[in-house]
């Protein structure tokens, strides 16, 4: 809150009244925020997330359209193809050298970024994501994007879109398990403004982001979504992401060879995973200018033959569902666009991994609807086996059924195709999950780090739920040394808990009862009482504050040992104020329900 302003003396009084007014209407929001009844506000503050993800999108992708347009292409809507093999090989090389070389001047923790940055963050700190790392993804995926390498921009875009809710929730003290919702907003808002498909950038946030579908969740998820794709939709109008035409799914005997491509689409997906990893310890212990100039060289060599690699790769897409790229040129094209960039992403060129997913899935799905249709004839086009594999091979890669099929309802633009659909994205994710045991490509990386994602059920239920919405808010704070009628005071407001500090500042906490106790046992009144001599259930405490979930809480009690938490404010004069008392009961409780 601001400092306390130069006012007149008659009006100082009512002017201050007025500011802890204003300040306590604030505490009492974000302990509202902390419970499930938070509807109204999340859903406000949904629509700024909105607004500014959506923002950061388009300006993302209006700076690399003048990038490329003013520099390299003649029109953005040419493709990486129109330039020579010289001039490609030498944009990816040079690029993949220029970012390293700037990116090797960032610490380590800075080159931290993309969708892994983002759920290493919800898991391990509390969903806060320093701007320093946004703005290191912002210039490296641009950097990317210009100079052809073979990642997608909807990654970037969704660490910049969650770095934006992270922002707004920290700035305004939000609690925790509501701040996890904003982020989720982020996303939705990049996805759904990145493939002009709102309803997919919610599921995507939901399932692959978040990990959980709650009702209070999905309400300004859906809000942030829809404001990002609208304003996304004023900029670059209402088309999708990529051409797909008119298209209806008419036979029942087709389904078992769309369940065929499942598979294969499934073993490509793990190929995909290994490779990544592959990548990901070549050559581990060198600087990273090294490892991401190799990135771009690799990405420069394969361009030469195969320029149809270079860049987000949608025209492409377009195409292979078009029906307008040869067999083996798609089969060609999905080989190189693998290596290209599982080598990118393992080597830790800062982009992301959907557009390319996409890309490599229509490969496949085309190739075998012109396989399927040279061999029998009279099955459906292979544009509709291409759209079905560039879903089927999101779903498998990201672990994202539900997105990938929703997806694919958004783009098409036609509900028949989502029988075919359910079976080839169901089909692949069960034949990469089950023989290798791979999870999402995020989650592999996650691993590969030492690190996982936490989403037991239990930490499920405690994380959506702050400390404020079940502390016992009957707690006083009180000197280690009272005197009797102090005491006799603060018992009289029915407080249960009574807090004091030692000297060496460790709190402490005793119940009330205790205190009425000594009191009756006292045959004189004149005299002081020394708080923590007297005998007591007397618990060591430790500090947690009120944006805290009760996962974090849980986590605090078993780091520390402490059977008590006592919640303080966050932030200025607030941290110093004792607003209640967490209890391992009242985590089993509120677990248990």
């Amino acid at each position: 809150m601001p400092a306390e302003p130069d006012i007149p003396q008659k009006l100082k009084p009512l002017v201050l009244r007025t500011i802890a007014n204003l300040r306590e209407f604030i505490d009492q929001q974000r302990i509202r925020m902390s419970r499930n009844d938070a509807m109204a506000q999340l859903a406000a503050l949904a629509v700024i997330v909105g607004i500014v993800a959506g923002s950061l999108s388009i300006i993302f992708r209006l700076l690399v359209t003048g990038a490329l347009t003013s520099s390299i292409l003649d029109d953005y809507s040419a493709s990486f193809e129109s330039l020579s093999a010289v001039t490609r090989f030498l944009l990816c090389a040079g690029g993949g050298l220029l970012i390293g070389v700037i990116f090797q001047n960032m610490s380590t923790a800075t080159r931290q970024i993309g969708i892994v940055h983002v759920l290493e963050r919800l898991a391990y700190h509390h969903g806060r994501m320093p701007l320093k790392n946004a703005v290191a993804q912002f210039l490296g995926a641009a950097l990317c994007m210009v100079t052809g390498q073979s990642v997608g921009r909807e990654g970037p875009t969704v660490h910049l879109g969650a770095a934006a809710g992270a922002t707004i929730s920290d700035t305004l003290k939000i609690p925790h398990n509501a701040g996890r919702i904003l982020i989720g907003c982020g996303v939705a808002s990049a996805i759904g403004a990145g493939f002009n498909t709102p309803l997919a950038g919610v599921i995507f946030a939901m399932e692959v982001v978040l990990m959980e579908y709650t009702i209070l969740g999905f309400t300004p998820v859906i809000i942030a979504s829809l404001t990002a794709t609208s304003l996304a939709r004023i900029m670059f109008g209402d088309a999708p992401a990529f051409t797909a035409p008119s298209i209806e799914w008419t036979s029942i005997g087709e389904l078992p060879y769309v369940m065929l491509m499942g598979v294969v689409i499934g073993l490509s997906a793990a190929a995909f995973v290994k490779a990544t990893v592959l990548f990901s310890h070549l050559i581990e212990t060198k600087p990273y200018w090294m490892r991401v100039a190799l990135a771009g060289l690799i990405t420069g060599v394969l361009a030469i033959p195969v320029p149809q690699i270079m860049g987000i790769g949608y025209d492409t897409v377009s195409l292979a569902i078009l029906g307008q790229i040869s067999m083996a040129m798609l089969i060609l094209i999905f080989f190189a666009k693998l290596v290209a960039t599982s080598a990118s992403i393992g080597l830790g060129m800062p982009g992301g991994l959907i557009g390319p997913a996409l890309l490599m899935g229509a490969c496949i799905g085309g190739s075998m609807g012109m396989m399927a249709n040279d061999l029998v004839g009279g099955l459906h086009d292979e544009g509709l086996y291409a759209l079905l594999g560039a879903c089927a091979m999101m779903g498998a890669a990201l672990h994202a059924p539900l997105a990938a099929l929703v997806a694919i309802l958004e783009l098409s633009g036609t509900h028949s195709v989502i029988l075919p659909a359910m079976i080839a994205v169901v089909t692949a994710l069960i034949t990469k999950r089950v023989p290798f045991g791979l999870m999402s490509i995020y989650r592999v990386l996650m691993r590969e780090r030492g690190l996982d994602y936490r989403n037991s059920p239990m930490a499920q239920a405690l994380r959506r739920i702050g400390v404020a919405s079940v502390m016992d808010k009957s707690v006083s704070q009180m000197d280690r040394i009272i005197t009797v009628d102090a005491a006799r005071t603060i018992l009289e407001t029915n407080q249960r808990w009574i807090m004091t500090f030692a000297e060496n500042g460790q709190a402490s906490l005793l119940p009330a009862a205790d205190l009425a106790i000594h009191l009756s046992s006292l045959e004189t009144d004149n005299h002081e009482i020394d708080l923590l001599s007297l005998p007591a259930m007397r618990e060591d405490s430790t500090r947690v504050t009120i944006l805290e979930t009760l996962q974090e809480a849980h986590e605090a009690m078993e780091a520390t040992g402490a059977e008590l938490l006592y919640v303080t404010g966050a932030h200025g004069k607030s941290a110093n104020r004792i607003y209640g008392v967490i209890t391992r009961e009242h985590i089993e409780r509120r677990y248990k329900l």
